[in-house]
């Protein structure tokens, strides 16, 4: 151990949205406590966070169809798609917030007005696409909504998929206008840049080596400063554990009892990207599709118009593949690593259930190009093979745990927060919806981990976001207030919208 020894209040490791997300609320809580955070990179959002590793989808359920779950009777619930819907709305407010406060500028750096298409092909899905717009618009959240099956409307919502498609094919769409294209590594990198300015130390090329309990209850963490080639140690009173796929060990190390029994399955995600630009300018959407039988939810097809380094882009995908690193810059023993005494039956208990996810990546695997370029030509009938090319995406470690629901084994798809029984430590494990909920789910770390600071706390959470502990679905009032001010201080209505994308979009 180094003779450098630091005591602080708070500790985040990994520097992507969740970290920055949680430092950017706990300064304006409580700017007073000592923050430091540790990224073994050499700067920040550069794993799951940045824009070329996620599909930068403002997840708000418009159009993501494994949110809405064809019930057996025919009908279709809703319910994951409200909550996800609720939960994107809190992070709006908080970046509202932030700009109208002056934290951060120029949100079209960062979130792009787009809309949001879901289209299926085939007469069942054509009658399922029905029943569910007919559901969701019964609810406030997703008004402004349109269905249609017609040729000619769908030639004007999404006229680079309906190019010489068969006239007789059955096809429709739902479209709302109100959606968004969000640069998540971008946010991130404002965020990190703003708490620099609150006296926040941010240490890059500092990689956590290991986590445990000191004698006076503190969390002492050993860092590796790869640059100074020596070990530090660091105390604090909590620790956060933001590293994306690398808080599985991280979790693991604390030896908290809530973190045994949870393992994690590694997934990687390639995309396509168009590399002809005026193909590109055909298309503005993000359009989802069904996902095939048998494919896991995180399999959903997409055909993204994205905003990356001041540039309009086309990305579909994505195609799942398998790699043992928990992390895209990991090391390839990270699976084998991840497997414990504790854990060892579940994972084997989910390898028995999911033989269908691992006949899946396997055959995705062994996908050429042209193979997905065929899947690519199911939303674009006419793409040629030249013009696009194949992008590597980021990690996503679904977690794997006993539940009650799904018996030992059983893989989780979404966000979960994992925290010791007395608030001192908390991880955030998992993949979608993630970025987009990162407010909604550090809010809950909150108020899990310094419940007896909430109540003070109060006032200034329910000034940065207006609907904190308010159903909006329930509210249409205050729900018209929060889109209407969240579009117009992030520049989302039609009219700053085209003119920030006539300056910043080449």
């Amino acid at each position: 151990m180094s003779d450098i020894q630091t005591k602080t209040d708070v500790i985040l490791i990994g520097a992507g949205i969740m970290s920055a997300t949680l430092g950017t609320l706990l300064k304006e809580l409580a700017p007073d406590w000592n923050i430091t955070v540790f990224e073994k990179l050499d700067k920040a959002g550069e794993e799951s966070s940045n824009e070329w590793n996620n599909a930068g989808t403002g997840h708000a359920a418009l159009c993501e169809l494994n949110y809405t779950v064809e019930k057996p009777d025919g009908s279709v619930d809703i319910s994951k798609a409200i909550n996800v819907n609720e939960q994107f709305q809190v992070s709006m407010q908080f970046w509202s917030y932030l700009v109208n406060s002056n934290l951060i500028r120029n949100p079209h750096d960062f979130i792009m007005p787009l809309p949001h298409v879901s289209m299926v092909q085939g007469e069942e899905n054509v009658a399922f696409l029905k029943r569910r717009f007919e559901e969701m618009t019964k609810n406030p959240l997703f008004k402004g909504m349109e269905f249609s099956d017609e040729p000619e409307k769908l030639k004007e919502w999404i006229p680079l998929i309906m190019q010489d498609r068969p006239a007789d094919e059955a096809i429709a769409a739902t479209k709302i206008d109100t959606g968004t294209d969000v640069n998540f590594g971008a946010l991130t990198r404002m965020l990190f840049e703003h708490l620099e300015t609150q006296n926040v130390e941010i240490n890059y090329k500092h990689s956590v080596e290991g986590i445990k309990r000191t004698k006076d209850g503190l969390w002492g963490v050993k860092v590796h400063d790869l640059d100074g080639c020596k070990m530090e140690y660091h105390t604090a009173k909590f620790v956060f554990l933001g590293a994306g796929g690398g808080s599985l060990e991280l979790l693991q190390k604390t030896g908290i009892p809530e973190g045994k029994h949870i393992g994690g399955f590694p997934i990687s995600g390639l995309f396509m990207v168009c590399n002809n630009q005026e193909v590109v300018e055909q298309h503005h959407a993000k359009v989802y599709g069904k996902a095939k039988v048998g494919a896991p939810p995180m399999s959903v097809p997409h055909l993204d118009t994205r905003y990356i380094d001041n540039k309009k882009s086309l990305l579909f995908g994505p195609f799942a593949g398998f790699s043992p690193k928990f992390l895209k810059n990991g090391s390839n023993m990270d699976l084998i690593a991840s497997v414990k005494p504790h854990n060892i039956t579940t994972l084997l208990a989910a390898g028995v259930k999911e033989m269908a996810l691992t006949k899946y990546l396997i055959q995705q695997l062994m996908l050429s190009k042209e193979q997905r370029m065929q899947e690519l030509r199911e939303f674009i009938p006419n793409a040629k093979t030249e013009e696009w090319d194949i992008v590597v995406a980021g990690q996503r470690v679904q977690v794997i745990k006993d539940t009650e629901a799904g018996g030992k084994g059983t893989l989780q798809f979404g966000t979960e927060v994992v925290s010791a029984a007395d608030g001192s430590v908390a991880a955030l494990l998992g993949a979608s919806p993630g970025a987009s909920t990162a407010v909604h789910v550090m809010l809950e770390v909150i108020n899990k981990c310094f419940p007896q600071h909430v109540k003070e706390w109060e006032a200034k959470i329910k000034e940065m976001i207006p609907s904190y502990g308010i159903s909006l679905m329930q509210n249409p009032e205050l729900l018209h207030e929060v889109h209407t001010s969240t579009a117009q201080i992030l520049g989302l209505s039609k009219s700053e919208s085209l003119e920030a994308a006539g300056h910043s979009v080449s």
